[in-house]
């Protein structure tokens, strides 16, 4: 009895073993990251890159490979194709959602996906020793954003333009114009959110949606359509789509920027000035270089993270010489943001919340 006792034993400890990936364990790693619209956007995914730069910062030993494939549909496969040559794969977009299949037929590569939870070729949701994702309270930043609209608005018209109605930009919309109604009903403004018909996101979503997160040109027409009907703070979430809209607001005469993901403050130079009011702030290359030094030193443990104002991975630029907000607006602010750390503000994700 005693030796079957053992026996059962080591088979459990095998298959624990067998089902756990192996960890770097202070060995070198070789990074993979693959966007669609490239490291260098000025936002989402150069925030997330940032996350690894600066893990190699601190262990030069460590290298990383990025990949711009435009076409979203070759994202996962282009994985595919390398998943023999990488340690850690970090996948910034809801486009990596299906990577399911991958990540459980490689159990000692490491996944970094961003912006989604993950499922198989049948739907079916995953969860692994060896995958990480990080899902963010978007509608955190988006809140702020709007507080941050709202009160510097002159002609009481605001208007938030997003990418594609994936969850986290519906996350920012609803957050965004959360933030616009709790200002209008607490610190005494008289402002709207400007919805264009023409590029609703769908029944129940409405908002201005580009229709993708590579698309500048349209980006711009959307931003130059909504400072046409009066806006004259535009916020966008919309990746490479976004630099269209800033784009727009830098040719328009008196009208603000809000940045989204990253710091985008050095972007809105324009001539001797600057059109960024203030970022909202998902801080994805503080978690991803969290998790790359969690594999790095064997200490990564597999989940799905949903993150936000409670661990510092959302909110706003509030530092000075990077944003341009009144004083009165900057004080307010730091009000509303540590009630909604505390729990006492949550900011909603849909229309019935809103309402």
């Amino acid at each position: 009895m005693k030796k079957l006792i053992a026996l059962v034993c080591a088979l459990a400890l095998l298959v624990g073993l067998a089902a756990a990936p192996a960890t770097a364990d202070g060995k070198p790693l070789k990074i993979l990251i693959v966007t669609s619209s490239g490291v260098d956007d000025g936002n989402f995914n150069q925030d997330c890159y940032l996350g690894i730069t600066n893990f190699i910062a601190n262990h030069p030993d460590c290298t990383v490979q990025d990949i711009k494939e435009p076409d979203m549909a070759e994202l996962i496969p282009t994985i595919e194709r390398l998943v023999g040559d990488y340690d850690v794969f970090v996948c910034p977009g809801f486009n990596f959602g299906a990577i399911g299949d991958i990540v459980l037929a490689n159990p000692d590569k490491y996944f970094l996906v961003v912006d989604s939870t993950i499922q198989d070729s049948e739907g079916n949701p995953v969860t692994a020793n060896n995958v990480y994702t990080m899902t963010y309270k978007e509608q955190e930043g988006g809140f702020m954003a709007g507080i941050a609209a709202a009160l510097t608005s002159k002609s009481g018209k605001v208007a938030e333009i997003n990418g594609m109605p994936f969850p986290s930009n519906t996350n920012y919309q609803f957050g965004f114009m959360g933030g616009v109604k709790y200002a209008n009903e607490h610190y005494g403004t008289s402002v709207q959110c400007v919805e264009l018909p023409s590029f609703s996101g769908g029944d129940g979503v409405g908002g201005n949606y580009v229709g993708a997160f590579t698309d500048p040109a349209t980006g711009k027409v959307v931003a130059e359509t909504l400072i046409g009907e009066g806006c004259d703070v535009i916020f966008a979430a919309a990746g490479e789509s976004g630099n269209g809209a800033l784009t727009a607001v830098k040719e328009a005469n008196g009208a603000w920027f809000i940045g989204c993901d990253a710091d985008q403050f050095d972007d809105g130079v324009k001539g001797d000035g600057n059109v960024i009011l203030t970022s909202a702030l998902k801080v994805m290359h503080l978690d991803v270089e969290r998790q790359l030094n969690a594999i790095y030193d064997g200490t990564f443990v597999g989940q799905d993270a949903l993150l936000g104002a409670d661990t510092d991975s959302t909110g706003y630029v509030s530092a000075e010489g990077r944003q341009q907000l009144s004083d009165d607006a900057l004080s307010k602010m730091a009000e509303c943001y540590e009630l909604m750390k505390k729990g006492e503000i949550v900011p909603p994700t849909s229309l019935a919340e809103l309402q």
